[in-house]
């Protein structure tokens, strides 16, 4: 969701050299980015740990000398990082308390709180005047990585005439965000039997049970690749997807990026700050009075997962492979 907020930067700045500072396991989504000139890991569990390593980061930040810093991160961590590193001007929002860190302070208005997060980034570059270039993503994926995603397809015996519907049941920052397994499982069922879909299940190294109890009910055409892949993997596969389904999550946003007709669903986070950007993204989500609360765990009964259905989901998914793929 920062990638149009640094397109807008790089308009604005055709000459400039453009450096993200990124932790590494987001790093890979700037790779190939052509807005992008360089890549700084910020390794928050090695080398940058605790106070020493925030002071030596803010070290290897002063030895390349940038001209200004762009803070996205609403934290003051951020602030304090450039500050130390002494670059001149220190550009982002005034919020935690960190306003006396930045050169180019940015209020927050109430309709700021209340945006998607792509249009609050731009909102502040737009108030520092830098104007923005749409809102569009920008993930790229060479060739040489779609290659390999069709040789780890034909690694599982899937040809490129198979009709693949990617699913992704899991979802970071808790459980709150994910819909029931078992209507996951129930759902691949539904599409293979109907749809005559290969199903793929997407998730980290930390979901392979939940992969397997997905793919054992959905039968043998479907595949678990959860935590057999680099992130950069993931995304090339979810690019051969004719649909992807998904809780709200990263790969949700790749799946925008990359134009790919998805199915999200949502229930403890705000689909109005962090739902996908695209006109072929399909948001589902429960009307019920608690969502979203932004909770890791649901403290009550999980009212806006368990209201929706399979079929609620089967059906959008049918619609959109009816209009778009099934003759």
């Amino acid at each position: 969701m920062t990638t149009p907020a640094i397109r807008a930067i790089r308009k604005n700045f055709p000459n400039a050299k453009i450096t993200v500072l990124a932790k590494p396991w987001v790093e890979p989504i700037f790779y190939n980015n052509p807005d992008i000139d360089d890549i700084i890991r910020y390794d928050n569990s090695g080398n940058h740990k605790g106070l020493s390593g925030k002071f030596r980061l803010s070290r290897e930040l002063k030895q390349k000398g940038f001209d200004l810093a762009v803070l996205l991160q609403n934290a003051i961590e951020s602030a304090l990082l450039v500050f130390f590193a002494g670059i001149p001007s220190r550009l982002g929002h005034n919020t935690d308390g960190r306003g006396f860190l930045l050169t180019h302070s940015i209020s927050l208005t109430p309709a700021d709180k209340k945006c998607h997060h792509i249009d609050y980034y731009l909102g502040m570059l737009k108030k520092a005047c830098i104007e923005p270039d749409g809102k569009r993503l920008t993930l790229v994926i060479t060739d040489k990585e779609q290659e390999h995603a069709e040789n780890i397809l034909k690694s599982y015996g899937i040809s490129g005439q198979d009709n693949l519907i990617g699913i992704n049941p899991s979802a970071a920052y808790g459980s709150a965000k994910r819909w029931c397994p078992g209507r996951y499982a129930d759902l691949c069922v539904k599409l293979r039997k109907n749809c005559k879909a290969t199903i793929i299940i997407f998730g980290g190294p930390g979901d392979d049970a939940l992969g397997k109890q997905i793919s054992e009910a959905t039968g043998k055409h479907s595949i678990n690749i959860c935590g057999k892949t680099s992130l950069r993997e993931a995304v090339a596969l979810i690019e051969k997807c004719v649909l992807f389904i998904t809780n709200d999550s990263g790969l949700m946003h790749a799946a925008a990026a990359l134009d790919v007709p998805q199915i999200a669903i949502f229930g403890s986070t705000d689909h109005i700050a962090t739902g996908p950007v695209n006109k072929k993204s399909h948001i589902i989500r429960a009307d019920v009075p608690c969502s979203p609360c932004l909770k890791q765990e649901c403290p009550t009964d999980h009212r806006c997962m368990k209201e929706i259905t399979v079929d609620m989901v089967y059906e959008t998914a049918k619609d959109i492979l009816q209009s778009h793929f099934i003759d």
